[in-house]
């Protein structure tokens, strides 16, 4: 085929991706007319480009949330959360801090407590901590890399974080579902499931728009929930559906962006 061709088909494909959020290679192949092998090829040079991210059967647009975190790139809001949430830490607790933006807006706001003990599956965060003044013990999991994520995965981290208990872990979501709870594009979810198990408690760092991001994977349910920290911007009826599964949550004053 053509190379224009190609290209012209693989843009039609991620506009069809990008106005459905999904795809599979099967609707792609019979939309087409060309074959599953051709469709798999196209979605795997779109997820080279960063534009897909390829699942199982299929493909889904890249999440706009970069995890490696830029300070000078963080939203006010993500901001505005983390300092919130940073309200419920204590000096010498033993927290977690996961992996991604709005969770590494909480680092900054460490400075201001001592004694810390935390534990983190990212490279980036356990950087930033080691740069803080107030010097907190730092855990890594270990584990296998993963580049979805840009974080330690799999049964090496998990037994790394069952061998200790930590008063809070503080996680993020891709996507927030009000029935059922944190939603992600990632099918490795276990790792924040663990997390969640060695914690007397777990707080959620979120953005109020995340509730409009549909993510095929549930990872954390409410029931594993005790504190949603997001912005002031979330629906009163869903901050009430929330707090009616047990769940606190806290809005921190942003202005629009």
């Amino acid at each position: 085929m053509h190379p224009r061709n190609t290209q012209q088909r693989r843009r039609q494909i991620l506009d069809h991706i990008t106005q459905n959020g999904e795809a599979s290679v099967e609707e792609l192949a019979r939309q087409h007319q060309t074959s599953e092998v051709t469709v798999r090829k196209d979605l795997a040079a779109l997820e080279t480009d960063g534009l897909v991210l390829r699942r199982f059967g299929g493909a889904i647009l890249m999440p706009v949330d970069a995890p490696e975190i830029n300070h000078d790139k963080v939203s006010n809001r993500k901001i505005a959360i983390a300092k919130l949430a940073s309200s419920l830490i204590k000096d010498h607790d033993r927290i977690i801090v996961d992996s991604g933006s709005t969770t590494g807006a909480l680092l900054p706001e460490l400075n201001e407590k001592t004694g810390l003990v935390v534990m983190t599956n990212s490279l980036h965060v356990a950087k930033e901590l080691l740069e803080l003044e107030q010097e907190p013990t730092v855990l890594m999991t270990g584990g296998t890399w993963d580049t979805q994520s840009h974080s330690f995965q799999g049964a090496m981290a998990e037994q790394m974080l069952k061998a200790y208990n930590f008063d809070t872990a503080f996680v993020g979501a891709a996507g927030l579902d009000v029935d059922r709870g944190t939603t992600t594009f990632n099918e490795l979810t276990h790792l924040t499931q663990t997390m969640a198990e060695v914690s007397r408690q777990v707080v959620v760092l979120a953005e109020s728009s995340k509730f409009a991001r549909k993510m095929p994977n549930l990872e954390l349910p409410w029931s594993c929930i005790s504190v949603l920290v997001t912005d002031n911007h979330i629906a009163p009826e869903t901050k009430a559906a929330i707090q009616a599964k047990g769940v606190e949550v806290m809005c921190a004053n942003t202005a629009d962006e």
